[in-house]
Formats: structure tokens, C-alpha cells, sequence
């Protein structure tokens, strides 16, 4: 287990720059008193993956990566985003420190080579979902795509992140011998404690993601306790305000007290 924990945390979207001010200042102040913490602030320009075609996007990529570039520069933080398309990767990764790709799209050759040759020449780290589809043996072909396209060979610049496995229809679950399985393919693991416990178009008749909160503290410090290299975390000062993934979004208030049982977990483990 690595003495550095990556930290990915932030609202799911961009809603408004209020907000990344508001959830941005409280983190930063929150993680600047943990020691070896690789703090990186998360939010999307543009969730393509809504349930419903009506559903809140955010502002897109241009006015999202110009207010990201903000919040990098105001709070002195590294930023994280999602990139979907090849044609977002160039210009994401030089606004932001790394790039993310989602879970739906972990399979898409294209996209994984063009986010690691972008991450690659602008000294970025890529985070790459596992597929609610996918067996943690099959993210081996991820690392060995980006190893063929940048000649690096197990890059610790690339993460692998569990978000939990469809187990039948609208319920995921987390197997934690992945972890374990995963870190064997030579690079950082990091668990998405808030993804994990959606329950996928489980609400609202199917138009809405559902989500059982009440599990993203036991399951984070199993995890931590397996023995992670990073934590990833969707929160909201005003959970039920928030315009994706209300369901499992952690309250931002919560955040302090959560992060200092992780930490005392993670120290017993690392023991």
C-alpha cells in the first residue's frame, strides 16, 4: 500500500460556478490537514450517460473547461473531468490534471488511446472506470492499451477504478477481491464509494438513477481496509438539490468526519 492517497472528489456536474467554489473551498481546507492526500477536485462539463434525454447536462466543453481552469487556479487544486469523445481529450488535458473515463465507455479503443496520448504529452494521470460489465481481470486490456499506445510500461499515471457490478436489473454490488485482482495489473486501484451503490434507472420509472447512501461509509472502509490506493467520492453541500446522482451524492457536511475514519482505517491497515 502506497504512503500517497489519491482523493477524487466533487459534485457530479457542473451546475454553477457558485458551487464549485462552495464544494472546491471546503475540500481543499479539508484534505490540506492530511498528510501524503493527493487531492483532485472532480466535476463533468457534460454528463452524456443521462437516463432520460431531458436530464441536466451541464454547460459543455468549452465553458466547462473555463470554469474548472478557474477553480484549478482560485483554490490551488489539481482538477479531474470525464472526457466521452476522442475530440474532447486535446483540449481537456490542458486545462485539467487528469482525464476520466466512464465506466460505459472503458471498452472504447479510440477513446482510451487518444486520453492516454493526450494525458501522456501534457503530464496528466488517466482514470479509466471498470465497467459495471466487466470482471476485474478484464481491465488488464485497459492497461495493456495504454502500455502499446505510449511505450510506458504499467504507468503510474494510470488508475483503475471499481464502481461496482450489475447484479440483475437496476442493483450493483461490490466484490472486493477486485481490488486485490486489479492492483495486480501493476497500477493504482481507486474505489467510487458514491457510483457504487446507485441503483441504475431504479427510480422515477426508469427516467432517474437511484441510489442507497447509507452504504458509501461501510463499503468505503472495506475498501480502504482491502487495501486502495485512492478514494473517489460524488458530494453535495444539498444532496437533494443536485442535478445528477442526487440519490448517492454525500453530503458535503458529512465529508470531514468520513474522511477522518478512513484515515484511521487506512493507518491500521497500512500497520
Amino acid at each position: 500500500m502506497s504512503a500517497r492517497f489519491i482523493f477524487i472528489a466533487g459534485p457530479c456536474v457542473i451546475e454553477s460556478e457558485a458551487l464549485l467554489d462552495e464544494v472546491a473551498s471546503a475540500l481543499a481546507e479539508t484534505v490540506s490537514r492530511r498528510k501524503g492526500w493527493d487531492f483532485y477536485f472532480k466535476a463533468s462539463f457534460d454528463k452524456a450517460n443521462r437516463s432520460a434525454h431531458d436530464s441536466f447536462r451541464g454547460p459543455g466543453l468549452d465553458r466547462g473547461l473555463e470554469m474548472l481552469a478557474k477553480v484549478r487556479k482560485k483554490f490551488g487544486v489539481k482538477v479531474l473531468t470525464d472526457v466521452h469523445a476522442v475530440e474532447h481529450c486535446a483540449a481537456a488535458a490542458q486545462a485539467v490534471d487528469a482525464l476520466q473515463i466512464p465506466a460505459f465507455l472503458c471498452r472504447q479503443t479510440d477513446l482510451i488511446q487518444a486520453a492516454a496520448t493526450a494525458a501522456k504529452k501534457h503530464g496528466r494521470s488517466l482514470n479509466v472506470k471498470k465497467g459495471q460489465f466487466l470482471a476485474p481481470w478484464d481491465m488488464l486490456n485497459v492497461v495493456e492499451k495504454v502500455e502499446a499506445t505510449t511505450g510506458d510500461k504499467k504507468p503510474q499515471w494510470l488508475w483503475l477504478t471499481e464502481r461496482g457490478s450489475s447484479f440483475g436489473y437496476n442493483n450493483l454490488v461490490v466484490d472486493m477481491t477486485s481490488f486485490p485482482i486489479m492492483r495486480g495489473h501493476g497500477v493504482p486501484v481507486v474505489f467510487d464509494a458514491t457510483h457504487s451503490v446507485q441503483l441504475p434507472g431504479g427510480a422515477a420509472g426508469g427516467k432517474t438513477t437511484g441510489g442507497r447512501r447509507e452504504f458509501i461509509a461501510p463499503l468505503s472502509r472495506a475498501a480502504v481496509a482491502v487495501g486502495i490506493d485512492g478514494l473517489f467520492m460524488e458530494t453535495h453541500p444539498r444532496p437533494a438539490e443536485a442535478k445528477s446522482d442526487a440519490a448517492n451524492a454525500f453530503p458535503l457536511s458529512d465529508v470531514p468526519a468520513f474522511l477522518d475514519r478512513l484515515e484511521r482505517v487506512r493507518e491500521a491497515a497500512v500497520g
